[in-house]
């Protein structure tokens, strides 16, 4: 039976992801009233130029006082997509004191407080639901909290931001610089005009932050996950990727020790070969594989940004909550009894692409070898080229340390015969 008093909506945010929440609450009214079992009724909007005409919104629904809005304490859910930290963080704890629910697409506040706001909540005995800040439109949140929950789950591996693949995608394709790239990327909407947060991998770390604390039952905080952005990847890294069968992409990793003992998290460049499902995800796209003991081998594919697939991951976490404020209950919360450590980059093993100039002269292979052999990592394969006196020498290892590798550098780099370091690269997806 349908109940007539509205559950009322309070939407922190009314950009390109809080208009299109506003408009498929009103467009699918009707819909979303039978699907939670009660009218949802947008009741307040908070925002922080409230003279800007927004297409479809009640001028008298809008406010810059959000405090107040959140205070009103008739709200039963407050959306939240203003992103950052403050005001954020307190508006979401005022929320839960004053007896709201949160649906929130902020991946930089859960990254970092993610477990303070856990706590709030099931202090007050209310959802905290965040799909829309992972991965955009992809189910992958749910899943992995709900769907794999009485599965383990070993490995996280994934193309989380949009704009750092698009970019990749496009060098690859057609050979183009990191800059020609990045600036198409710019006039077609898909960087922003401080790409920092994306080419930085911060926004991939704070994804990945979240990811590895719900895969692996433990907390795992922004400052836990190794960082590496793609700047620095050139033209010539995707050469040499393709004469090795593999493509390019920024990757956020979350792993599980072998002995089960600790966990990773990690986002850097990697060669991925053209045989794995992720090489074939193209332009501003996102997909995640998943690997556990019982399901196996999961990947969720789709838009991963934009206002109308991020909104679409917000109105599925709201129509959840708005069921759970019906029923009086409250759905999971954080599942973090594992407590399991995250051990720093310096242990994480995997192969590497190492490409060095040398001089092109006898005894050179055998003075790099030697280099390699007194630091424990062993080569798979080496491929030389040169002429005139100066050579390039691509190494391709078998599993070693980041530790171990980083020590074989910086020995290579005293080498007289080594000019130097043209690239290091991580190989991953075997």
């Amino acid at each position: 039976m349908m109940r007539t008093r509205p559950l009322k909506v309070a939407l922190l945010g009314c950009g390109v992801v809080g208009s299109e929440v506003a408009r498929i609450m009103t467009t699918h009214a009707d819909d979303l009233a039978q699907r939670i079992g009660a009218p949802v009724e947008l009741t307040g909007v908070a925002v922080r130029r409230p003279s800007r005409v927004r297409e479809g919104i009640d001028p008298g629904l809008v406010t810059t006082d959000a405090t107040a809005l959140v205070k009103r304490g008739d709200i039963d859910v407050v959306v939240e997509v203003i992103g950052g930290i403050e005001p954020a963080r307190s508006l979401i704890t005022t929320a839960f004191e004053h007896g709201a629910s949160v649906v929130s697409a902020n991946k930089a506040l859960l990254a970092q407080d993610g477990a303070a706001l856990h706590a709030v909540a099931e202090e007050h005995g209310r959802d905290l639901y965040y799909e829309a800040a992972v991965a955009g439109a992809i189910p992958l949140i749910r899943p992995l909290r709900e769907s794999l929950a009485g599965d383990k789950v070993n490995r996280v591996l994934g193309i989380v931001n949009g704009t750092t693949n698009f970019i990749l995608d496009k060098m690859d394709s057609t050979g183009a610089g990191y800059q020609e790239a990045l600036d198409e990327a710019t006039a077609l909407g898909y960087a922003e005009a401080d790409p920092t947060a994306d080419v930085e991998a911060f926004d991939a770390a704070a994804k990945a932050a979240i990811l590895a604390g719900i895969a692996f039952h433990t907390r795992v905080r922004l400052d836990d996950v190794y960082r590496e952005g793609m700047t620095e990847v050139t033209a010539a890294d995707f050469a040499s990727a393709k004469e090795m069968g593999c493509t390019i992409k920024l990757l956020a990793i979350c792993e599980r020790a072998a002995d089960g003992g600790s966990v990773t998290a990690r986002v850097h460049p990697a060669m991925i070969p053209l045989s794995h499902p992720l090489a074939s995800v193209r332009g501003a796209y996102n997909a995640v594989f998943v690997e556990s003991d019982a399901a196996g081998q999961l990947m969720f594919y789709g838009p991963g940004a934009g206002g109308a697939p991020t909104a679409s991951a917000v109105l599925g976490d709201l129509v959840a909550v708005c069921r759970n404020r019906l029923n009086g209950a409250t759905g999971p919360g954080e599942s973090a009894y594992a407590a399991l450590p995250v051990s720093p980059m310096g242990e994480v093993v995997t192969r590497y692409h190492i490409s060095l100039d040398v001089a092109d002269k006898p005894g050179v292979l055998a003075q790099v070898a030697t280099v390699f052999a007194e630091h424990g990592v062993s080569i798979d394969t080496v491929r030389q080229q040169g002429k005139d006196g100066e050579a390039s020498l691509v190494v391709v290892t078998h599993r070693a340390s980041d530790a171990s590798l980083s020590g074989t550098v910086e020995a290579l780099r005293k080498l007289d015969t080594v000019r130097g370091v043209a690239s290091i690269m991580r190989v991953e997806g075997e």
